[in-house]
């Protein structure tokens, strides 16, 4: 497949949902991220290693200007480069910065393209998903046990295994209708797999840790009542810091 992340960041693509998704996110230190249930997970941001609000909230804005207006990598790397080492920190490596550039964008791009499949128009006419992953020598041998397993687009596989299941993971969706299926000859299966072998050995089939959640259905919901205290204090500040901007 093409890497459906290239075309977002080369602003070939920009869903409005994505910008919301993570325009609603709320920072957060990596220690409260790690507290928060999975549930929860989805609606806050943090980049481990750095603490301070003012530094999380930058990582914040650029990732969220990358997503607006197709930025690159290489743009966020230098931005952020540029704030943090005025700050007296380290600037980011390479990996680091793909790392975080890669698994936020991605993820926000993805929740645009679960709005836009799960539209009735669309449910209708493709009722069906297929995993699709990048076949090289990066992908991980569970994204490839999933690769062009079929199954109905309101299967509860997509709870859990909806992309990116991983950091910096490359993986997507392709719909299909029924008679895509049918011309192909795919299977459409039913049952979650447990195990599988790829390229000689046998892998259990699960995501990567703390991704195995569909960030697109827990929506920003502004009622935090039943929300947790390090979200709660999130959302009252960023409330505060618009208020006094």
């Amino acid at each position: 497949m093409n890497d459906l992340f290239d075309l977002l960041a080369d602003g070939e693509i920009v869903f409005e949902e994505a910008v919301k998704y993570f325009g609603d996110k709320l920072p957060v230190t990596s220690a409260e991220f790690h507290k928060l249930t999975e549930e929860y997970k989805s609606l806050a941001f943090t980049v481990s290693g750095y603490t301070k609000a003012q530094v999380l909230k930058k990582f914040h804005e650029e990732l969220l200007k990358a997503i607006e207006d197709g930025l690159t990598m290489k743009d966020f790397k230098e931005s952020m480069n540029d704030f943090l080492e005025r700050r007296g920190y380290t600037g980011l490596t390479n990996f680091q910065a793909d790392n975080i550039f890669r698994t936020n964008v991605q993820t926000a791009y993805q929740v645009g393209h679960y709005k836009q499949m799960t539209s009735p128009e669309v449910m209708k006419l493709r009722p069906y998903w297929m995993y699709d992953a990048v076949h090289d020598s990066r992908t991980r041998p569970s994204h490839l046990a999933m690769d062009g397993r079929v199954f109905r687009a309101d299967d509860p596989i997509w709870n859990t295994w909806y992309p990116p299941n991983g950091f910096r993971c490359r993986c997507s969706i392709v719909t299909l209708s029924e008679r895509q299926v049918q011309e192909r000859g795919l299977k459409v299966e039913s049952e979650p797999p447990v195990s599988a072998e790829v390229n000689g050995h046998f892998v259990n089939i699960l995501p990567d840790p703390n991704f195995a959640t569909n960030p697109a259905k827990h929506a920003f919901k502004p009622d935090l009542t039943d929300y947790p205290p390090a979200l709660k204090e999130a959302f009252e500040k960023r409330q505060k810091s618009q208020k006094d901007g």
